[in-house]
């Protein structure tokens, strides 16, 4: 598993989105990929679900980020 916040990040999203972000500039992915850290960090229902199944817990804060901070415009 990668310890780098992006690399994890991408990996939690499906693979539209991925590609998506992938190709917006780094600078943007870390700022992504911080917010997505936080929704990890604060949201105590992420906490249930990440004991059944971490992967899950991190496809849906990443679904939230995006939800959130993009408004799923993820156009270039």
């Amino acid at each position: 598993m990668s310890t780098d916040p992006v690399g994890r990040f991408l990996t939690a999203l499906d693979p539209d989105h991925r590609e998506a972000i992938s190709a917006k500039p780094r600078e943007e992915q870390e700022r992504l990929a911080a917010a997505w850290e936080r929704e990890l960090a604060d949201d105590t229902e992420l906490d249930s679900l990440d004991e059944l199944s971490p992967a899950a817990a991190e496809a849906e804060a990443a679904r939230r980020v995006l939800d959130r901070v993009t408004g799923s415009d993820l156009s270039g």
